[in-house]
């Protein structure tokens, strides 16, 4: 920590030294005219009311509507090296669910039993369940990411932080776009969007529409098949009515579709059951005996109502529904052979209601207050055939499981988050959430005979239980204003994720799988600033924190042996002990000149685990946490030139890079990613004010590099999931 302290000091300090010279030339030199260059002003509503980037004392990063055109961000995983201490990826062979972590804080097990770590807001709404929450990125207004733990502004707490999707507001004339792109591995995507309004603007309407296509990137040797070729469509329709400027009503329908093949895991070591198999050379091509078997459906309502009470007072209501399902064919092994061959079926539907109020007289006092209420179910059913090939299977040693039943979920909390203005330079904010959660689960795992799953031999668990959490979340921050330049703050946070039951238990093998899983907790101590220098042309945000974690959710598997002497293994989920993340993170964009910006972000994690249990004995020395690269960061170079005609063509350069991650909880080296860097490269030209082009290359280097892999040591399965290879896309845009 001496080190990262250390960093922040120097940062803070060029800062202050930037400052006042700056505000001795503002004392000294004339006005700067209007049209002087700076970087644009980014508003946001982290703190439920608007507020520019640089005003807000959060660790929040935020994206534009043509930022996020410029940067070629396509869907949440393009987020990945724009925003500090950020993991977003797809999960193992999905193409739209998604895994998420935050400064080192998240949850990369996608059934039914877990919620995620990092929150999914979808115009305010909670997104429960990662299936389908990779969003492809259309008729946006702006994206945040908040870091760190978040409850005392928003309905459902997240322990990581929140990645927040807001949608374009309702239009009050006719408009749209169509966009569609061209590229190569067989890329065809189309955007499209349309609304408009009554000629007195009482009612307003938009539809959008995303359907995005390609070949994927590998093949299927056995089956002459494509490995996630990405088939996902997409939908989004809004209703307002607004009878007056005080009040107003929106109802929002959204739904998605994805048919995509399960991406192509590569066999990175002979799997010691079948060892004429060798591992291929393509990171993307399998031999798997599995039919090629993803299929997601996602869809979601809700009615939002706004009440200006008076100038002081604004009510708003948040009712949603949302709803999901899976059925995925997961082919551990990638061989021929039924080596490890699952077919896992998910569904959940959740219902939440939440009301708020903010109240700003325009004074020192702003404030934000809400109930939330959430009630989800999700259940689901995964088939497992384990060694259910010859000359195993003939010989006894093939298994058949199901691990099956639901988890319900019904939470009701509080929450406040009061910002009080005490002295001109001073404010003092202080949040409070209290959270009384249930988790009710049903578990039922059994074993069959044979590949029909229909005669039961033994049962690994039957049960029923119920878990209840009850927490209370502070915040305090003190932020001062040291000059028109530079804000400094100080954060105490406190989050939690709640416990449950582990779906997979086995309370045969492990009987203390069976009992609940506790709440996780994170304290988190964070210093800050916001710094904006040169009439706006230089921004530098930085952040450095202290996470205490503990009683820390672990998706493991755990071998045991079986009646027959061979190994066996289950899926489990526990509690592993405790630890703690040091961070710095730093973002910052300067605008040198009329036409140049440089601007990107670089970030710190110390992860360290003071207490991981295993076996009774304390093994923490030998642990590391998942999906927390030491160093990551990126670098983005762009020149923007005017055109005669109004257009103007800009180009940039985006480097990003992140050092060694280990991406699964066994460790595995062949699995861990070492340092990487990729290269990004685009030319938006603007040709006039309807048309725009742009032409996008991602990892243009065409480096390979894994997200993540299995690691199951008593079946001989090490595989790893790969990130895509380079890209080149062509789009055409048209505003009406």
């Amino acid at each position: 920590m001496k080190r990262t302290y250390m960093s922040l000091a120097i940062g803070m300090a060029f800062g202050m030294a930037c400052a006042l010279p700056v505000r001795a030339q503002q004392a000294e030199a004339p006005a700067k005219p209007a049209e002087a260059k700076k970087l644009e002003a980014v508003t946001v509503t982290a703190r439920k009311r608007e507020e520019t980037l640089q005003d807000v004392p959060i660790a929040v990063s935020a994206f534009t509507s043509a930022a996020l055109f410029k940067q070629n961000v396509q869907n949440l995983g393009d987020l990945q090296g724009k925003v500090p201490s950020l993991q977003v990826y797809a999960a193992r062979g999905s193409n739209t669910t998604m895994t998420a972590y935050i400064r080192g804080v998240g949850q990369a097990d996608p059934t039914w039993g877990f919620d995620p770590g990092v929150g999914i807001y979808l115009d305010d709404v909670y997104m429960a369940r990662p299936q389908g929450a990779l969003l492809d990125v259309f008729d946006v207004n702006r994206i945040e990411v908040l870091r760190g733990p978040q409850g005392t502004l928003y309905g459902k707490n997240t322990i990581g932080g929140a990645i927040k999707y807001v949608s374009n507001p309702l239009p009050t004339k006719f408009g749209g776009s169509a966009e569609a792109t061209i590229g190569t591995r067989g890329e065809k995507d189309v955007k499209a969007s349309v609304g408009g309004a009554t000629d007195d603007g009482v009612w307003r309407g938009r539809v959008a529409v995303s359907s995005a296509h390609n070949d994927g990137f590998g093949k299927n040797l056995l089956t002459d098949s494509r490995n996630g070729n990405k088939n996902t469509n997409a939908a989004r329709a809004s209703l307002g009515f607004f009878p007056s400027k005080a009040f107003n009503a929106q109802l929002t329908v959204d739904g998605l579709r994805d048919n995509s093949n399960p991406r192509g895991a590569k066999l990175l070591t002979t799997n010691k059951f079948y060892p004429t198999y060798q591992p291929l050379s393509s990171d993307f091509d399998t031999r798997g005996g599995m039919a090629q078997l993803n299929h997601t459906e996602l869809s979601g309502a809700a009615l939002t109502l706004n009440w200006i009470v008076n100038p002081s007072w604004t009510l708003k209501s948040i009712t949603a529904y949302r709803e999901s399902s899976t059925d995925t064919n997961i082919d551990f092994d990638t061989i021929p052979a039924k080596v490890a061959d699952v077919n896992a079926v998910y569904k959940d539907h959740q219902f939440s209601q939440e009301l708020q109020a903010n109240y700003d007289a325009g004074g020192s006092i702003h404030g934000v207050f809400g109930l939330y209420y959430f009630k989800g179910a999700a259940d689901g059913q995964i088939h497992n055939i384990f060694l259910g090939s010859p000359p195993y299977s003939a010989l006894g040693f093939a298994t058949y499981g199901s691990t099956g039943g639901s988890m319900g979920t019904k939470s009701i909390a509080g929450y406040g988050d009061l910002t009080w203005d005490f002295a001109p330079q001073w404010s003092l904010d202080v949040g409070l959430r209290l959270t009384q959660e249930k988790k009710s689960a049903v578990i039922q795992n059994y074993a069959f005979s044979d590949a029909t799953f229909t005669r039961r031999i033994a049962t690994a668990a039957d049960f029923s239980g119920a878990h209840t959490s009850r927490n209370a979340s502070p915040k305090v921050s003190l932020a001062w204003n040291a000059s028109e330049q530079m804000k400094l703050y100080a954060t105490y946070s406190a989050g939690f994720h709640s416990g449950g039951y582990n779906i997979r238990a086995n309370c045969v093998a492990i009987p203390q799988s069976c009992r609940p899983i506790s709440d996780e907790k994170v304290q988190s101590f964070e210093l800050g600033s916001k710094m904006s220098f040169f009439d706006g042309r230089l921004m530098m945000n930085t952040a450095a924190f202290h996470n205490i974690y503990s009683d820390i959710q672990l998706s493991v598997f755990t071998s045991y042996t079986l009646p027959n002497g061979t190994q066996g293994f289950f899926g489990d989920f526990t509690n592993a002990g405790k630890g703690h993340i040091d961070g710095l993170e730093q973002e910052f964009a300067w605008k040198p000149s009329d036409n140049w910006t440089v601007s990107g972000n670089v970030a710190y994690l110390h992860t360290k685990y003071t207490e991981f249990m295993s076996g009774g004995k304390n093994i923490a020395d030998t642990q590391r946490f998942t999906n927390a690269p030491k160093w990551s960061g990126g670098l983005s170079v762009e020149n923007n030139y005017p055109l005669a005609n109004g257009g103007s063509i800009g180009a940039r350069v985006n480097y990003t890079y992140q050092s060694t991650v280990y991406p699964e909880t066994t460790l595995s080296p062949l699995i861990a990613q070492r340092g990487y860097g990729l290269w990004n490269a685009g030319i938006v030209w603007e040709v006039n004010e309807p048309w725009t082009l742009s032409l996008q290359g991602t990892n243009l280097a065409n480096k390979s590099y894994r997200t993540t892999g299995y690691n199951i040591a008593a079946l001989g399965i090490v595989t790893g999931f790969y990130g895509a290879p380079r890209m080149v896309t062509l789009t055409a845009r048209y505003k009406f």
